[in-house]
């Protein structure tokens, strides 16, 4: 019997954005591939080409992950053109790394590709619109690594969401315990997504594709799939779900929600109105689906493993 260390494979699977939500959690997941390298952007400085290259062809990797980006969406609207040098050129730069190296490429996009028109999930077919400097940025970026030539997925997804950070969980929950009210957005839905499942979900599709010491994609296959948390979410009712499931928990008492428009928060950059995501083709061709947003967040808080 092969032991499970020789299983792994030789070349490296190089992740870039490893301190974010998700690559935090894809180089726990993808060890059990093989060997992660995940530089820091103190090392690589993803808006200077010639060193994004040159850490490619360095590390020789079987597999290029991409989930690092400018994701905050009033700062895109401030700055375009770090939000274009980010999210647009280097994912870009590793497309065509990827196809010099051989390697396979897994770049995360959004729901943000979409202008919030849409009353029922977006799958994969939907023609993108995007209503802001991120969402333009993050199409870009889809368009370049799609035109560079090498295998690759683009996973879409919704809402990330974890502990730590600065998304609207995280911030949530640092705020349940000390403020006796939370205003929070209740007109804006999506789908929200663990970024612990959204990791592990990824590398169960890679898997499916390892064949020796790389991984096969064929060409038919390359593209957009989606991938988010199953069903659709305000913000509201995200909260709401929150204090339902640490309600024993909040021991002097859990804080008043008021819903607020988002016209009312005067945010820099527009939002889509509804952006949630139907997974079709990443279900069709790989089996793969996330579960319901709110057993995921539940799994999240602690209360069902």
């Amino acid at each position: 019997m092969t032991s499970p260390a020789a299983e792994r494979l030789a070349r490296p699977l190089l992740v870039f954005g490893g301190t974010g939500q998700v690559g935090r959690e894809l180089i726990t997941s993808l060890d059990e591939l093989g060997p992660v390298v995940a530089p820091p952007r103190s090392t690589v400085d993803l808006t200077n080409a010639g060193a994004l290259r040159e850490v490619i062809r360095t590390t020789k990797p079987a597999l290029i992950v991409n989930s690092a980006a400018l994701t905050n969406v009033d700062q895109a609207e401030r700055e375009p053109a770090l939000a274009r040098a980010l999210n647009e050129t280097a994912p870009g730069v590793m497309a065509e790394e990827a196809r010099r190296t051989g390697a396979l490429l897994v770049h995360y996009s959004t729901d943000y590709v979409f202008d919030g028109r849409a009353t029922t999930p977006y799958a994969e077919h939907h023609t993108p619109n995007p209503i802001n400097v991120y969402g333009v940025s993050k199409l870009g970026g889809e368009r370049q690594v799609a035109r560079a030539g090498a295998p690759h997925l683009i996973i879409r997804t919704s809402w990330v969401y974890s502990r730590t950070g600065a998304g609207f969980v995280a911030t949530f929950l640092r705020n349940v315990r000390d403020q006796q009210t939370i205003r929070v957005v209740s007109d804006q839905v999506g789908s929200p997504t663990w970024s612990r499942s959204l990791a592990r979900a990824t590398t169960a599709v890679v898997r499916s594709l390892r064949t020796g010491d790389g991984f096969q994609l064929p060409e038919s296959d390359w593209g957009v799939y989606h991938l988010g948390g199953s069903g659709a979410a305000s913000r509201l009712e995200i909260a709401h779900e929150i204090l339902r499931i640490l309600e024993a928990q909040l021991v002097d008492g859990a804080p008043t929600i008021v819903p607020v428009s988002a016209a009312e928060f005067a945010a820099v950059a527009p939002r889509p109105g509804y952006s949630a995501l139907a997974n079709p083709r990443t279900q069709r061709r790989f089996g793969v689906t996330l579960p319901s947003w709110r057993s995921e967040l539940a799994r999240m808080l602690g209360v069902v493993e």
